[in-house]
């Protein structure tokens, strides 16, 4: 606004300064990218911010990258303080045992018909005993039946790519610019991570930001604990030499296969016991236990339908007896936190 004269008048209105909107982008669900469109490319000292409606603040330019670092740790810190206000409101209509423990935006990695590598954003969910899949956040209750992809967070695998620290703005801006390393063609961008699921499937996903990484690897260790908690087992058919069985995986007992139809238990084996275990890959998978009476390795083969679902299943049941019995054991087998708040 113009400067005030230098000897107004009374009777005329004074001049006032005050903001002037250009745009006004809500950040309640809002998403931050700091890449060129259509590229693995990380823009130089700038990023754009998308609301929920898809309004772009266009892509912000700035002089430096602690410029840069500052406004992108800034604005990521109030998206993620509105979605954990989203978080609280959903869980109040929501029983205890299905309450959701983190969501928030990524970039999911498509496979293009010429072999190229296109990125997606998707919204991810981990609620009650579920991993959910997003075109676009669920804003309502009737939204959480219109996932995607809907995962039973037993049966999945969350696993992290490689990290390029030195491309890390909020934690290193000074090393922002002109920093290169080897990397994988299959990992061109830093913070990725995939979560792996049924029948040897997965998704393969990419977040902006170091502690983005840091957040989706703790989220998915609690998740998962808590769900192994509150099923306390899981219960697979099975065959082996034309005999239907049933495979149960329990919190509390361990390992027990039994005949589907005389419901007789054929051999039951703590965690303890499990040393070792190979599969084909397919359907057949070999486990070792060892017998505490005779201290031999005794080997046990089943057919499963999904496999694979059944090898997570076992995997998420041992981490969450480990972490019952040693509380410090997930934050020791964090490989993210580790490096994103080492300093």
């Amino acid at each position: 606004a113009p400067s005030s004269p230098s000897s107004p008048i009374a009777n005329e209105p004074k001049y006032e300064k005050r903001w002037l909107d250009t745009l006004s982008v809500p950040l309640s669900m809002a998403r931050i990218s700091r890449y060129k469109a259509g590229t693995d490319k990380l823009r130089s000292n700038a990023f754009e911010v998308l609301a929920l409606d898809g309004v772009s603040t266009g892509i912000l330019q700035f002089y430096t990258a602690q410029e840069s670092a500052d406004w992108l740790r800034a604005i990521s810190t109030n998206i993620s303080d509105l979605t954990l206000q989203n978080m609280k409101m959903a869980n109040k209509c929501c029983s205890p045992s299905d309450q959701v423990i983190h969501m928030g935006w990524v970039n999911e990695r498509l496979e293009g018909t010429d072999s190229s590598q296109l990125y997606k954003f998707k919204f991810l969910a981990l609620k009650g005993s579920s991993f959910y899949i997003f075109s676009t956040p669920p804003v309502s209750t009737l939204d959480w039946v219109r996932a995607e992809k809907i995962y039973n967070l037993c049966e999945v695998l969350f696993k992290i790519h490689k990290l390029w620290l030195a491309d890390d703005c909020w934690l290193q801006a000074s090393l922002y610019l002109g920093i290169h390393q080897d990397f994988d063609l299959e990992e061109q961008r830093p913070y990725c991570f995939s979560v792996m699921v049924g029948h040897g499937k997965s998704h393969y996903f990419n977040v902006e930001l170091g502690s983005e990484l840091a957040v989706w690897e703790k989220s998915f260790q609690r998740a998962t604990f808590l769900e192994v908690q509150r099923t306390g087992s899981k219960t697979y058919m099975c065959s082996w030499q034309g005999d239907t069985l049933c495979f149960t995986v329990d919190f509390a007992l361990g390992f027990t296969c039994f005949d589907s139809k005389t419901k007789n238990v054929l051999w039951r084996f703590k965690f303890s016991q499990l040393k070792g275990s190979s599969d084909d890959g397919k359907t057949r998978v070999k486990l070792l236990f060892q017998n505490l009476d005779t201290k031999q390795i005794e080997t046990k083969e089943l057919e499963f339908q999904d496999l694979t679902a059944v090898l997570h299943c076992i995997h998420s049941f041992i981490a969450a007896k480990v972490a019952s019995v040693d509380p410090v054991f997930i934050d020791s087998q964090s490989i993210a936190r580790k490096y994103m708040y080492s300093n």
